[in-house]
């Protein structure tokens, strides 16, 4: 039996203690969205709560964590599948045994005192949690499994733009929700399209918190060390000096909003970034040869003017010209856009070219071992099996 040291217990419970306790107070955002389908954040969500499963609750719903059941790995974790004795579905993440790992105990804790606090339709809400024979998360089983998988596994058929549009604005609405309706700001680290799950209708939840950060109201930045995120969505000003705010995620979502517009991955098989590959094009006002080739020109163009023009901001370089998440969704949902508010100055483009992305992602110390299916430092996030 694997016990979790005392300090980690307390923490644990003390937590869940502070998260039944809190109600989730909705600040109202100040950002000037007109538009009342932008922020539905506004409203007031339902207290967060969760429980403490036993062990054999989950050791029965998963079958005994029956190989057939398992839907995800990662270096330190799985996830299976499982079904309670009310028929209710649950996925059930789980440190892998072999992992002994002080960092990763503390990851699966941050996971939970993180997640444990918020309520948002584009946020995965957690079910409890299980702290016998191991550590355990359980969350709602999510049947459509990732973002990443509906576009690049060959075995499901094409996505559609109506849903692509659907999965790109749910998830900037709980990424909004993230970094301005919670009673504590979260910076979530790890944006990608793996991270994000699916409902059966379609509908974006926010995953996997093991690298959130809380950023208190009177901080403007975390500055951290080690570096931990994927390759091909770190933030330049993360990647150089480990300088971590709201700007993070915005630039790892228009990396997002790139896969989601072109169905290509982050990183293509000679490492060149998405981003690489498509500001150009995007400068050039050619957006259409952004989009996915396999739509066959089905697309919304006034949709995919305001998602095209939303993720040319956010990968800008420097930060102080990339938008916040109030502003990213009220470009994207807003018909007509002021492009001169935007408009850098030539110092501040030329500044912006000779930060080359490809430069940014070559000049990794060579200990992080990265490749373009990795994630830098020791982390690696889960990877949805079918």
């Amino acid at each position: 039996m694997k016990y979790i040291r005392t300090n980690s217990l307390k923490r644990l419970f003390s937590l869940k203690r502070r998260a039944l306790e809190e109600s989730i107070t909705i600040e109202e955002d100040n950002s000037g969205i007109s538009n009342s389908k932008c922020v539905q954040e506004t409203e007031h969500s339902p207290r967060p709560a969760w429980r403490c499963f036993s062990y054999q609750e989950i050791f029965e719903a998963t079958n005994a964590f029956s190989p057939e059941n398992l839907v995800g790995k990662g270096g330190y974790a799985e996830v299976y599948k499982g079904v309670l004795g009310d028929g209710e579905k649950i996925a059930v993440k789980r440190l892998t045994k072999t992992c002994n790992d002080e960092r990763k105990e503390k990851e699966f804790l941050t996971e939970i005192g993180t997640i444990g606090h918020v309520s948002h339709p584009n946020v995965l809400s957690l079910l409890g949690c299980c702290i016998d024979n191991g550590l355990y998360l359980i969350f709602h089983f999510s049947s459509r499994g990732s973002v990443a998988s509906l576009l690049h596994d060959e075995k499901f058929p094409v996505v559609d733009w109506k849903t692509r549009y659907k999965i790109a604005i749910g998830t900037a609405r709980g990424l909004h929700y993230l970094h301005k309706g919670c009673q504590r700001r979260i910076i979530h680290r790890d944006i990608k399209s793996s991270n994000i799950l699916l409902t059966a209708d379609f509908e974006p939840l926010i995953s996997d918190f093991g690298l959130a950060k809380w950023l208190p109201s009177q901080w403007t930045h975390h500055s951290i060390a080690p570096i931990e995120g994927t390759f091909g969505h770190l933030a330049p000003e993360y990647y150089m000096h480990g300088v971590v705010d709201e700007k993070t995620d915005v630039f790892a979502f228009g990396v997002f909003l790139l896969e989601i517009i072109s169905g290509r991955r982050p990183v293509d098989g000679s490492h060149q970034s998405i981003c690489s590959w498509a500001k150009p094009i995007l400068k050039q006002g050619e957006i259409e040869k952004v989009v996915d080739p396999r739509l066959g020109g089905a697309y919304d163009a006034s949709q995919l003017i305001g998602l095209a023009f939303a993720a040319s901001l956010c990968i800008r370089a420097s930060s102080t010209w990339r938008p916040t998440m109030s502003e990213v969704l009220e470009v994207m949902l807003e018909g007509e856009m002021d492009k001169e508010r935007w408009k850098m100055p030539k110092e501040e483009e030329q500044e912006e070219e000779f930060w080359g992305f490809e430069d940014l992602e070559c000049e990794c110390d060579s200990s992080f071992s990265i490749s373009p299916q990795d994630s830098i430092s020791t982390r690696s996030s889960l990877t949805l099996l079918h």
